[in-house]
C-alpha cells in the first residue's frame, strides 16, 4: 500500500492564472487532499500567482532551469539528481506538453508505472518552434503510460491519430456554482469598477500569439467607433507580447478605452460585471475562460479557431472567421449585446464540466493507478 496522502508530480512552465494551471488548482482545492496532494515541478525562478495557495494547500514546488535546446545536458544533470533524490514520486502528470519529454524519458527509464501527459492546446500555424515541437513531441510518446486531453483536437496534434483510442478526456471543470449570475452581485461590480454606463467587453488570457490580442484590438477599434462607450477589459498577464499589446494601443489611441486588470483573483466577479466575452484566438484546447463565461450567461463571440467540445450553451456562443475583417467582427459584436443574461451554471454542470463531481473522478484515477 502506498503512504497517504499519494504525492503526483506536475508538470508546468509558471503556476501563472493560464487555462491549464486554473483547472489544475480547480481540482485541487476539491480533492481530499488526505487522500491525493500534487506537488509541482515549474521551469522559471519567479513565483507564480498560484504558489503561495498551492504551498498553503500542503504542495511542494520545486523550480528547474529552463529547458533550452544548447544546454540540455545541464537540465538533464539537474532532472537525474531531483529523481535520484526524491524517490517517493511515483506518479507524474504533464502539462507542458512536448516540453516534458526528458521528464517522461527518464521516468520511463527508472520504471515508473504512472506517466502521463496532458494536451491542453491544439497549435496551428508555423513558427521557429515548431520543428522542434513536432520532433519532441513524437519522441515522447512511448515513455508514456497515459493520454489525458482537454479535446480530442489537443488529443490529436499531441499524441497523433494511433493513440487516440487510449486518451481519457479529462474535463477542464470549473466550480460552475461560484459563477451562477447574479443581478445584485453584478451592479456592485460595475460601481466597484466604475464601469456603470459603459459596454464592457471582456478578454481573460495571457498576451500570446495563440490569443491573437492584435486582432482583439483591432476589433476593438472598430466597435469605438460606432460605441464610444465601450471598455475593453483584459484580463490576465505575461507571455511574450504584452508590451507589444500595450504599445499598440497607445497607438491606436485607446487608453482611455482599455483596462488592463492583470492577473486577478477576482475572475468570477469580473464576469459578473461584462456584456460581452471576445474571444478571437487563433487555437484553444478546451477554454476554461469560456467555460466560466458560459456559466454566468455571458454572451460570447469567438473564433472558428476555438474547439465546439467548449460551446455547451450554444445559444451563447457565436464563432466567427479571423478571415472576416475588423469591422465586421465589429458589427457582430455590437449585434449581439441585447440578450436575457441568466444563470446557466446548472447546465455546465449538467454536461461534466462542474468541479465538484470531477474532483472525486480524478481522485480516483490517481488512487486506483497507485495501486498497480
Amino acid at each position: 500500500m502506498p503512504e497517504k496522502p499519494i504525492r503526483v508530480l506536475m508538470l508546468f512552465t509558471i503556476l501563472n492564472r493560464g487555462g491549464a494551471e486554473t483547472m489544475v488548482m480547480n481540482y485541487l482545492r476539491k480533492i481530499n487532499r488526505n487522500e491525493v496532494i500534487f506537488d509541482f515541478i515549474v521551469h522559471r525562478q519567479e513565483r507564480g500567482a498560484y504558489d503561495d495557495e498551492a504551498e498553503s494547500l500542503g504542495c511542494k514546488i520545486f523550480r528547474f532551469p529552463p529547458l533550452r535546446i544548447l544546454h540540455t545536458s545541464t537540465y538533464k544533470k539537474h532532472l537525474s539528481d531531483f529523481l535520484d533524490a526524491h524517490p517517493e514520486y511515483k506518479m507524474i502528470h504533464g502539462h507542458c506538453s512536448e516540453l516534458g519529454y526528458y521528464i517522461y524519458k527518464e521516468a520511463h527509464r527508472r520504471g515508473l508505472k504512472f506517466i502521463a501527459a496532458h494536451a491542453h492546446n491544439q497549435p496551428s500555424g508555423y513558427d521557429i518552434k515548431t520543428p522542434a515541437r513536432n520532433i519532441l513531441k513524437i519522441a515522447m510518446r512511448p515513455y508514456l503510460t497515459h493520454y489525458f486531453a482537454c479535446s480530442w483536437g489537443a488529443a490529436k496534434w499531441l499524441f497523433g491519430k494511433k493513440s487516440l483510442k487510449e486518451v481519457k478526456f479529462f474535463p477542464n471543470a470549473i466550480d460552475a456554482h461560484s459563477l451562477a449570475f447574479d443581478l445584485v452581485r453584478r451592479k456592485e461590480i460595475r460601481i466597484s469598477n466604475k464601469w456603470n454606463g459603459r459596454l464592457i467587453i471582456g478578454n481573460i488570457a495571457r498576451f500570446s500569439h495563440q490569443k491573437n490580442h492584435s486582432f482583439l484590438l483591432d476589433i476593438f477599434a472598430e466597435v469605438v467607433k460606432l460605441e464610444p462607450s465601450a471598455l475593453l477589459v483584459l484580463v490576465g498577464s505575461g507571455g511574450e507580447l504584452e508590451k507589444k499589446v500595450k504599445e499598440k494601443v497607445r497607438r491606436l489611441g485607446l487608453k482611455d478605452y482599455v483596462s488592463f486588470m492583470g492577473s486577478r483573483s477576482d475572475i468570477p466577479d469580473l464576469i459578473q460585471g461584462m456584456d460581452i466575452f471576445l474571444f478571437p484566438s487563433h487555437f484553444e484546447g478546451l477554454s476554461v475562460a469560456q467555460l466560466e463565461a458560459q456559466a454566468s450567461g455571458l454572451k460570447i463571440i469567438n473564433s472558428t479557431g476555438v474547439p465546439k467540445e467548449g460551446t455547451i450553451i450554444p445559444e451563447l456562443v457565436e464563432s466567427l472567421s479571423l478571415k472576416l475583417s475588423a469591422a465586421k467582427w465589429a458589427h457582430k459584436v455590437l449585434h449581439s449585446i441585447h440578450y436575457e443574461r441568466k444563470d446557466r451554471s446548472q447546465e455546465i454542470a449538467k454536461a461534466g464540466f462542474d468541479i465538484n463531481k470531477n474532483a472525486q473522478w480524478l481522485e480516483n484515477i490517481y488512487l486506483r493507478e497507485s495501486q498497480r
